[in-house]
């Protein structure tokens, strides 16, 4: 088999997804799919300081545009977004780009922090 024949058999091999299992399973996939985005909400986009670009998402567009600004400048700042790995169940299993999830308070309500590697996602709680 030629070099050519083999590369495109690899790129066929790495594109090609089983029948019982979706192209995109990855968390946020999984999670946008769950918990579609609301019309009304409100984004505001930045860039880590490796230059990737980012986002917060309020999906209940009741915080103000000022405060998911700090908000996000704060995720930055403290080096929240990335691709990074953790364990959250019992059996030890690393997840990798899965969500880290927190709740905040703004202004005085509560509300559930979910940030994926690129984008922080605020819910109602």
């Amino acid at each position: 088999m030629g070099l050519a024949a083999a590369s495109r058999r690899v790129d066929r091999a790495l594109t090609a997804a089983p029948a019982n299992r979706p192209m995109n399973n990855d968390p946020l996939s999984r999670f946008h799919r769950d918990h579609p985005q609301r019309p009304d909400a409100r984004i505001v986009e930045g860039r880590t300081g490796t230059g990737r670009s980012c986002r917060i998402v309020d999906n209940t567009a009741t915080v103000a545009p000022a405060e998911l600004a700090a908000l996000l400048q704060d995720l930055i700042r403290a080096q929240r977004f990335g691709l990074g790995g953790h364990s959250t169940g019992p059996d030890h299993a690393i997840t990798i780009g899965g969500p880290v999830g927190t709740h905040i308070q703004l202004d005085g309500r509560l509300y559930r922090l979910l940030v994926f590697p690129y984008e922080a996602r605020i819910e109602d709680f």
